[in-house]
C-alpha cells in the first residue's frame, strides 16, 4: 500500500527540527524512504519495512481513526504483544492529537475493565481473540468503547458484537480517506505541539490501582535524546523489541530513540522465541530488567553441567576466570587493567566468543538494565565475559533521571543524572526532581498529582537515595523501609538482592516490619533448581514438591548463610520459608512488570510468616 505522502509526492516538514514523535518519523521517511525501518518475523521469515512503508501505515491508522470519530485528546487503547501494528498505532493516534496507552498482553480481564473505563478510550485495537475476550466479559464496566480493531481475526468471525472491525478493513477505511484527503494526517501532524499530552503510562499499581501518567509529545522526544547521549547509539545500531510497550522503559528503545536516530527496530517474533530472536538479531544494544539478567546468567551456569568432562572443565574454569576479571573491573570503576584485558582476550576465543553467540550478546555494546536493582553478582558476571551493563533509573512520572557511564562504572548507583534533570536529596532521604522528563501529572486525578510534587516543584519519586561525588545511590522504595520491633531501620530491597544474587532464587520478600527480627519468603527459580535435581537424583513431581525436597532446603539454607555473611546483623534473616508456589499475576501476587504487591503476599501467606515467629516465641 503506498500513498502520496504530500501533493508532490514528498514529505516536507515544517520546521527543520521535529518537535512530536509523529514528526520525527515523517523526517526519516523524507530523509531515508527506502532504508529498513522496523523487522518482523512471521511464519519462520524475516520481513522489512522502510520508514516509507512505516510512515504510510502510521498515517492511515490515524486517518481511519479520524473516519471513525476520534479526535484530538480521545483515548485509543491498545491491547497487545510488540508487534509493528502496535507502533503503528500509537504514532497513528499521536499524530491526530489523539493519545493512546497501552494495555499489558498479560492483564486479567477485570483490570483490563478498569483501564478501559478509567480512560474513557473511545477504540480499542486488540492483538486477537484472547484480548477479544477479555473487554467481552469485562462487560457493562468499559462503556466508552465503540470500537474494536481486530488484528489477527482468527477464533472471533464468528462472535457477535457490533463494535469489532478487522484490521484490515480499519486499514481500507483510512486508505480511502487519504485517497480523498492525500494531506489529511501530514497536516494533523502539523498541528501537533510538544506540550500537549501524547500518551498515558499506567503505573505499575504495587499498592492499589494504576494510575494513568500523562506524558508529553516534548517529554518523549527529549527523554530519546537523554538516552542517546548517554549510550552513544548510531544509526547502524539495532535492538530487539520484546518488553511489553505499555511500559516506559520499552518505548525508550522501540520509539522514542529509533524515530530520532534512524536505526533498526527488530520485533520479536514471541515472547517465547525471544532468545531464538535474539541469536538471530544479535542486537547492538540490548535492554534487559534484572530478572532477565539473571536467568540468563543461571542458564549459563547450569550449561556448564550438560557437555562432556572436557568441555565442562573448560567451561567451569572460563567462567570463575569471568567473575575474577569482572570483579577487577567493577573495582576499578568498568574498565580492564593489564591483566585482565590480556585474560579477557585469550578467554574470548576460549569461551566467551561462542557464549556470547549463544546468547544473542556477540555484537552488544552496550547492554541496559532497568526497572529495579541488579545485583553486584550478575554486573560483575557480565562485564567478565564481555558484556557491559550500565543501569538506568526512571519511573513512569520522572522518564529518565539517571545513567551508568560505561566508562565510569560504580557499583551499587545508578550513575549521575541526566543533564537536563535537577536532582537533590529531601531532609528525610527522599530523592526529589525537576525537568523536562517529569510527567503533566495523573490523568482524572488531580488530588494525587498534587500529592506527588512538593510546594516548590519538585517531583517526589518516593525512593530513598543519597547523592555520592555527583552519583545516585538508590537505598529503596520509601513505602517499603521497615522498623523492627527494636526501632532499626531495615531496607529490604538491600536484603533481597543480596538472596537473589544466587541463581536459584527467583523471589524473595523480606519480613520485618514490627517484628523482633527479619525473616523471609523465598521462591525457588524452578528451571535451575529442577535441573540441579534432575543431575543429582533428586525426585520430584511439582513445584511445590520440589519446594519440599531436603536437598533442595539445605541448597536454600546455603543461600541464606552466604547472604547473612554480607548483611549487618540487624538486617540478617533469622528464620525463612519456602513459597510453595510462584507468583502469579493471575492471582495478583505481582504485577504485570512482575513487581511483588507485598501486601497481597503478606495476607496470603500470612500462616507461613507467622510460623517464622511463632517458632522462637
Amino acid at each position: 500500500m503506498t500513498m502520496p505522502l504530500t501533493h508532490d509526492g514528498r514529505i516536507s516538514t515544517p520546521d527543520d527540527t521535529p518537535t512530536t514523535l509523529p514528526a520525527w518519523l515523517r523526517f526519516q521517511a523524507q530523509q531515508r524512504p527506502t532504508e529498513t525501518a522496523i523487522r518482523e518475523k512471521r511464519l519462520g521469515r524475516w520481513r522489512e519495512i522502510d520508514w516509507a512503508e512505516y510512515w504510510n501505515l502510521a498515517a492511515t491508522v490515524g486517518a481511519a481513526l479520524t473516519e471513525l470519530g476520534v479526535a484530538a485528546g480521545d483515548r485509543v487503547a491498545i491491547h497487545s504483544e510488540n508487534r509493528p501494528e502496535w507502533v503503528y498505532a500509537d504514532i497513528g493516534a499521536q499524530g491526530i492529537g489523539a493519545i493512546p496507552f497501552g494495555i499489558y498482553p498479560t492483564n486479567p480481564a477485570a483490570e483490563v475493565g478498569f483501564l478501559l473505563e478509567h480512560s474513557g478510550a473511545r477504540v480499542l485495537i486488540a492483538e486477537d481473540q484472547e484480548q477479544v475476550d477479555k473487554v467481552i466479559e469485562a462487560g457493562d464496566a468499559c462503556p466508552s468503547v465503540e470500537r474494536i480493531i481486530v488484528i489477527d481475526r482468527r477464533g472471533v468471525t464468528d462472535y457477535d458484537d457490533e463494535r469489532l472491525m478487522w484490521w484490515e478493513d480499519f486499514l481500507a477505511l483510512g486508505t480511502a480517506a487519504l485517497e480523498q484527503h492525500p494531506l489529511l494526517f501530514n497536516d494533523e501532524v502539523d498541528r501537533r505541539v510538544p506540550s500537549e499530552v501524547a500518551t498515558i503510562v499506567y503505573t505499575s499499581g504495587t499498592t492499589g490501582q494504576p494510575k494513568a501518567a500523562m506524558l508529553s509529545a516534548h517529554l518523549m522526544v527529549e527523554d530519546g535524546q537523554a538516552a542517546l547521549g548517554a549510550l552513544g547509539m548510531t544509526r547502524s545500531d539495532e535492538v530487539l523489541s520484546y518488553l511489553p510497550l505499555c511500559h516506559l522503559a520499552e518505548k525508550v528503545y522501540t520509539l522514542f530513540i529509533p524515530l530520532q536516530l534512524g536505526c533498526v527496530v527488530n520485533f520479536a517474533e514471541s515472547i517465547e522465541a525471544v532468545q531464538q530472536n535474539l541469536v538471530e538479531i544479535q542486537p547492538s544494544v540490548f535492554l534487559g530488567v534484572p530478572r532477565i539478567w539473571q536467568k540468563m546468567r543461571a542458564n549459563i551456569e547450569s550449561r556448564a553441567n550438560d557437555t562432556d568432562w572436557l568441555k565442562r572443565a573448560n567451561f567451569r574454569l572460563w567462567l570463575r576466570v569471568a567473575r575474577w576479571r569482572g570483579s577487577v573491573r567493577v573495582a576499578n570503576r568498568g574498565q580492564d587493567t593489564l591483566a585482565t584485558r590480556i585474560v579477557g582476550g585469550i578467554g574470548h576465543w576460549m569461551l566467551y566468543r561462542p557464549l556470547k553467540a549463544k546468547l544473542g550478546m556477540l555484537r552488544c555494546r552496550q547492554a541496559v538494565s532497568g526497572s529495579a536493582p541488579i545485583s553486584q553478582e550478575t554486573l560483575e558476571f557480565f562485564l567478565g565475559i564481555g558484556v557491559p551493563i550500565c543501569e538506568a533509573y526512571g519511573l513512569t512520572e520522572a522518564a529518565t533521571v539517571s545513567w551508568t557511564l560505561s566508562d565510569d562504572v560504580r557499583v551499587g548507583t545508578v550513575g549521575p543524572p541526566v543533564p537536563s534533570m535537577d536532582v537533590k536529596i529531601a531532609d528525610d532521604g527522599e530523592i526529589l526532581v525537576k525537568g523536562p522528563l517529569v510527567f503533566s501529572g495523573y490523568f482524572r486525578d488531580e488530588e494525587a498529582t498534587k500529592q506527588s510534587f512538593t510546594d516548590d516543584g519538585w517531583l517526589m519519586t518516593g525512593d530513598i537515595g543519597e547523592l555520592a561525588d555527583g552519583h545516585l545511590r538508590i537505598t529503596d522504595r520509601k513505602k517499603d523501609v521497615m522498623i523492627t520491633a527494636g526501632g532499626k531501620n531495615i531496607t529490604p530491597t538491600v536484603i533481597e538482592n543480596r538472596l537473589r544474587a544466587s541463581p536459584l532464587v527467583k523471589e524473595a520478600i523480606v519480613i520485618g516490619d514490627g517484628r523482633k527480627y527479619v525473616s523471609a519468603l523465598i521462591g525457588i527459580e524452578g528451571e535451575v533448581a529442577g535441573d540441579w535435581a534432575q543431575r543429582n537424583d533428586v525426585a520430584y513431581t511439582t513445584y511445590r514438591d520440589l519446594t519440599e525436597q531436603p536437598e533442595i532446603l539445605e541448597l536454600v539454607a546455603e543461600v541464606v548463610r552466604e547472604a547473612n555473611t554480607e548483611l549487618a546483623r540487624v538486617e540478617q534473616v533469622k528464620s525463612y520459608r519456602l513459597l510453595p508456589k510462584e507468583l502469579d499475576e493471575d492471582d495478583s501476587e505481582v504485577t504485570a512488570t512482575q513487581k511483588v504487591k507485598r501486601r497481597v503476599i503478606a495476607e496470603r501467606f500470612a500462616d507461613l510468616i507467622e510460623g517464622m515467629y511463632e517458632e522462637t516465641s
